[in-house]
């Protein structure tokens, strides 16, 4: 199955990577919730960013190969995506609830009722960030651990209250036009990926603004008006129990939202990954950086690669097979913040 190419070979049928659509009834509208995986198996949720879905907002880490076979060897995804942000979504009638962060927060735990599951881990990216912190907060009793992407936890800065008025207006006046996608994309991506006058912008940034176009302006308008009124829940913080890992981008405008959040959350039970040269959206600019970290603080709940899987020896997750000057977060464009081996300490 193995070779020398440098590939990760997977046994297919170990792992199921057909997803299957669950529109949900909850008390607050229908949610899409794709699932992919042995539902046996414990449950890792995700949640997008503002105007993404899991196609567009974690693709690329899922489509790593060792990302794949960590994940879908141990877990369930149920990918929750935010009303009318899923694939194919119509637009929302004006007769369907106009929903706070509140309201998103307690749908989960509606999907998770249905599905029948308890203890679940999380997976959020800026936006869904927030709404899985609100979430852990509110329920604190569903959540076994956080795994955020360039999180926000405090109420909009004065700057991104502003921009996000201007995306209104816009998405409200003129739907989804050149403007609102290329705000968009700042959000996400870093310069070196959304390219300039001498360089094309990246195959994942082309991708991500085709896929801005199918989205529909008043679903996605309904989405940011909310989170341009979400409230501080920095107070909340200290009431998590549950191990948390942050990732932020260097270049992410809420590079010092996620430090401001790292700072408030139980040091003994969270840690802090800065990737250099990157937006918010790690899962999709750099998921490799993501690699390393996400297996060490698996590792903390009994969560282990497949022993089945032939991983190259330049694989960040065959760390015996690699030199040890190599082995190390510089090496790997990372900084590790503020400590990377409490994630076996008892809770």
């Amino acid at each position: 199955m193995g070779d020398s190419s440098g590939s990760v070979s997977v046994d297919m049928e170990t792992i199921s990577v057909t997803g299957k659509e669950h529109l949900v009834k909850t008390g607050r509208g229908y949610v899409s919730v794709a699932v992919f995986g042995d539902q046996d198996k414990p449950a890792l949720i995700t949640y997008p960013d503002l105007a993404l879905n899991y196609m567009s907002c974690f693709q690329g880490l899922f489509y790593c190969p060792e990302a794949f076979s960590l994940l879908l060897h141990n877990f369930c995804i149920y990918h929750i995506s935010p009303p009318g942000h899923e694939l194919g979504a119509a637009v929302m009638s004006l007769d369907d609830p106009v929903l706070s962060v509140d309201d998103l927060a307690d749908q989960i735990v509606e999907v998770l009722d249905y599905f029948r599951l308890g203890k679940v881990m999380c997976m959020g990216v800026t936006a869904g960030a927030y709404i899985l912190t609100l979430f852990a907060v509110k329920y604190t009793q569903r959540v076994m651990g956080l795994i955020l992407v360039s999180p926000l936890c405090k109420a909009p800065s004065w700057t991104e209250w502003l921009c996000n008025k201007v995306m209104t207006n816009l998405l409200y006046y003129c739907g989804m036009c050149t403007l609102v996608k290329e705000l968009l994309l700042l959000r996400y991506f870093s310069k070196e990926v959304r390219g300039s006058v001498e360089v094309p912008e990246s195959d994942v940034v082309q991708a991500c603004r085709r896929l801005l176009g199918e989205r529909q302006s008043p679903n996605v308008l309904r989405l940011l008006e909310a989170m341009n009124e979400r409230p501080d829940i920095t107070q909340g913080l200290r009431k998590l129990k549950c191990r948390s890992l942050i990732f932020v981008g260097e270049s992410s405008p809420f590079h010092s939202e996620a430090l401001h959040m790292t700072s408030k959350l139980d040091r003994r039970l969270s840690a802090l990954v800065e990737v250099q040269a990157c937006g918010s959206m790690v899962t999709e600019e750099q998921p490799e950086a993501m690699l390393v970290p996400l297996e060490y603080f698996l590792m903390g709940f009994g969560f282990y690669r497949p022993s089945q899987c032939n991983v190259s020896p330049r694989s960040p997750l065959s760390p015996t097979s690699i030199s040890p000057e190599l082995f190390s977060p510089e090496s790997m464009g990372l900084k590790l913040k503020p400590i990377k081996t409490r994630f076996s300490e008892e809770v």
